[in-house]
């Protein structure tokens, strides 16, 4: 596929089928992750794929819990009466309640530990990696989308899988073949989000 391609199309998967997804296919999308930039080119990334059922099904619990809590009254309040906003909350609301059925879930992870992940500027180091894991993904056919809500559950979810005090999960990715289309997702155009030289000066192309 064309690069730009990949970029205009590449959108949140949110319903996956149970198709296997080859462990080929998995090492293909952490070998893009890894080429991604990081700080001081120091790498402090691992990725934690998680295949096991049994563990997948717990995650896939916490999530629920954690979507219930904060978005729950969103979700039943349709929306707030935005039907945009509606659609992403049922199929949010789709992931939260199958997530542990995905074929294949990727934590990624990073040191907490050194000079260039100290915080706030923690995800500079790993979010780069991420997407690379995602734009692979949709250039592969396969579905993702970046979520965090696990982490309202971090500490069960490191105790589960084994995951040392001093690395923080930055992202867990549902990995499988999308149910829908991929398809250019509605965006703002760059001319509206974007100024030139100075704060509220606009350019058109």
């Amino acid at each position: 596929m064309d690069f730009f391609e990949v970029i205009r199309t590449q959108r949140a998967m949110r319903r996956l089928t149970d198709e296997p997804v080859s462990d080929d296919e998995v090492w293909k999308l952490l070998d893009a992750a890894i080429r991604a930039p990081s700080g001081g080119n120091r790498q402090p990334w691992n990725f934690l794929v998680v295949r096991d059922g049994a563990a997948k099904k717990k995650i896939g619990e916490w999530y629920l819990d954690a979507w219930e809590k904060m978005y729950g009254p969103a979700r039943d309040a349709g929306g707030g009466g935005n039907p945009a906003f509606a659609r992403t909350l049922r199929s949010a609301d789709h992931l939260a309640r199958h997530i542990g059925e995905a074929p294949v879930l990727i934590l990624a992870t990073i040191r907490r530990d050194m000079p260039t992940t100290a915080s706030p500027t923690l995800g500079a180091s790993i979010y780069p990696a991420v997407q690379n894991l995602m734009l692979a993904a949709r250039a592969m056919g396969l579905g993702t989308t970046l979520t965090t809500l696990h982490k309202l559950h971090e500490r069960e979810v490191k105790d589960l899988l084994g995951i040392p005090a001093e690395f923080e999960t930055m992202a867990l990715i549902p990995v499988g073949r999308p149910k829908g289309k991929f398809g250019e997702a509605e965006r703002l155009p760059a001319e509206k989000v974007t100024y030139w030289d100075r704060w509220g000066e606009r350019r058109s192309r």
